[in-house]
């Protein structure tokens, strides 16, 4: 679409301004259809920056620059007015001087390039809980992940009238093809990356890196970092949580958000196939949830995006057959290795590497150099309804009906299979205490202990204080009906370094027992830590693990968690203004673990 097509004044003075910074050759407004993704498609087959799947309808591989691979925190900044706003666990730039440092990095950065105009919504196109993104681009990489990953197009700028809101992002991977430069499969500025929010003024800047959700803006920049703050200010919940669907064998449904670190099973958990004879889970979302109280006191939560923006290694017909059956067509492919006949491998799908294998750096697969053939990082786009098990709910623009709020992380240690929260304010702590063992979805060190409170540690983007804050003052409202508030560890080990604990679809047994506490049913035992599931309240039937193996996964050994607390009250007094409530608690942990 051209750029008269757009009839709201405010953005095509913002669009303008610029246009004039970027100098792009051309100004595309994208209408989100079939024939433009198509076409643009076409664009990035004839320059190599994608390649064609004969063994998936529709469906391309891209590779990227092996220094933009990865979000990369370190180059994240929260720019507030004031420093206090971002808190110590955010990188700062004043938004004045961040500003002027990147108008220079964008003045003439899309030269020799389209500017396309993106149009999107987080959340169903009009509905209460949605919002409303224009994202800037230079990437038709960017373009075509957008529409699988948000609503895009046209009806987005008739929702938007000539008035409406929406925050405002701008992206350019910093490439400008001035003359005598060539461009390149994978342009970017690898090393000069910038990811810069703008909290008050409810924008977005993002230069330098083409990939995932460095480039993605509606992904974790807008959907979590800017919709946290909107969420304090307007009364609602932006979170880095699945939401799933659960029903019994009689037929009752209830729904569950779960939040852990990135790479620890959300998207497995969302679409678990569960062994339990008769009980079915559906997604709703793998990775994002907005939530607010409805009018009858009940918690709602939607899933603002509208794919899956999943990672490759370790997903299989075994770890997450309903991912694998998602990605068999309309699935854009990123540094996963590629077969001779036109298919995607890489390190845990469950088969052997054929011959003739290409990996995601471009050259022959040799098992002999220890390099992997996919990157640990490398991901998948595929649009969400393609789920086989996609909730019926899953586009209500109301949301659904929460009944609990699990927290998760990879402990080989100290935390037991699952325990319970007494109430809302335990429950915000034990959100509060979140740490997990780092993977490759961040740039850094692998194995390292990590805190990261509600998994929201690199997308919070205010002061994490007052983020809890804020989640306590959400439980003390009048006429609410609170979650129940669970902690899950599927990965504790036993002493020979072993997963103590299948996983995978026996995870069930777990949402089983949850499903019925939220019943009020399910029965507990209490210990220092919270509820845990009484003798025989977790369902084994069937499952091959020893009495010792279960005696292990659900015990709290005092010694581990003490050992614990000292780092914990150390990151808690890294916070001015800590909430009191939180800090009571942890006294009254340590009390409990003592006697």
């Amino acid at each position: 679409m051209h750029l008269d097509s757009i009839n709201h004044p405010k953005l095509r003075t913002w669009i303008d301004e610029m246009v004039q910074m970027c100098m792009p050759d051309d100004v595309y407004v994208c209408d989100g259809s079939q024939e433009e993704a198509n076409r643009l498609s076409e664009r990035l087959l004839r320059s190599g920056s994608f390649k064609k799947l004969e063994k998936r309808p529709g469906s391309f591989y891209a590779f990227s620059d092996p220094g933009d691979v990865a979000r990369v925190e370190n180059n994240t900044y929260i720019c507030s007015r004031f420093r206090e706003e971002a808190g110590p666990t955010n990188n700062w730039a004043d938004p004045q001087e961040m500003k002027g440092e990147l108008m220079q990095r964008f003045f003439g950065s899309m030269r020799g390039r389209t500017m396309y105009v993106i149009p999107f919504s987080m959340g169903p196109i009009g509905g209460p809980l949605s919002h409303i993104g224009i994202e800037l681009t230079d990437s038709i990489y960017v373009v075509l992940n957008m529409r699988i990953m948000t609503r895009m197009g046209s009806k987005v700028l008739e929702a938007l009238g000539r008035d409406g809101t929406f925050v405002k992002c701008l992206h350019s991977v910093g490439y400008p093809l001035t003359p005598g430069r060539h461009d390149k499969p994978w342009p970017c500025d690898a090393n000069n990356k910038y990811i810069v929010h703008f909290p008050e003024e409810r924008a977005i800047w993002s230069y330098g890196s083409g990939y995932g959700g460095n480039a993605l803006l509606g992904k974790k920049c807008f959907a979590l970092r800017i919709a946290s703050v909107m969420a304090r200010d307007q009364g609602w919940l932006a979170e880095h949580m699945l939401i799933l669907g659960i029903t019994n064998p009689e037929g009752k449904k209830r729904y569950i958000a779960a939040a852990f670190p990135s790479a620890c099973g959300k998207t497995n958990l969302a679409m678990l196939v569960p062994t339990l004879p008769g009980w079915k889970v559906e997604t709703v979302g793998d990775d994002i949830a907005w939530m607010r109280w409805g009018e009858d006191g009940q918690l709602y939560a939607i899933n603002p995006e509208y794919g899956y923006f999943g990672v490759a290694p370790g997903t299989s017909m075994q770890s997450n057959p309903n991912a694998m059956k998602t990605i068999e067509k309309n699935t854009i492919f990123t540094n996963v290795a590629r077969t001779p006949d036109g298919d995607v491998w890489w390190e845990g799908i469950g088969y052997d590497p054929p011959e003739g294998l290409i990996t995601w750096l471009q050259e022959p697969y040799d098992p002999k150099s220890g390099k992997p053939a996919a990157h640990p990082n490398a991901r998948f786009t595929a649009p969400a309804k393609q789920c086989p098990v996609i909730d019926p709910a899953w586009e209500d623009p109301n949301g659904v009906p929460i009944s609990a709020i699990l927290f998760g992380g990879r402990r080989a240690g100290t935390v037991p299979l699952v325990h319970e929260a007494m109430d809302w304010s335990h429950g915000v702590f034990m959100g509060a205490i979140v740490s997990s063992e780092t993977t490759a979805a961040a740039s850094g060190a692998v194995g390292q202990l990590r805190r990261d409170p509600f998994a929201m540690l690199p997308f919070c983007g205010y002061n994490m204080a007052d983020y809890f804050h804020h989640w306590l003052r959400m439980g003390e409202r009048t006429g609410v009906k609170h979650p129940k508030f669970y902690y899950v560890n599927w990965f504790r080990k036993n002493k020979e370094g072993k997963f103590l604990w299948p996983g995978y679809g026996e995870n069930s047994r777990v949402l089983k027992w949850i499903f019925e506490r939220c019943e009020g049913i399910g029965k507990a035992q209490e210990s220092a830590i919270g509820n845990l599931p009484a003798p025989g309240a977790l369902d084994l039937t069937g499952l091959k693990i020893s009495e010792e193996a279960m005696k292990e996964l659900l015990t709290v050994n005092a010694e581990e968690w003490l050992a614990d607390i000292p780092g914990i009250r150390v990151f808690f007094n890294s916070f001015d203004d800590f909430p009191e409530q939180l800090m009571e608690r942890l006294d009254w942990l340590e009390k409990r673990l003592k006697t």
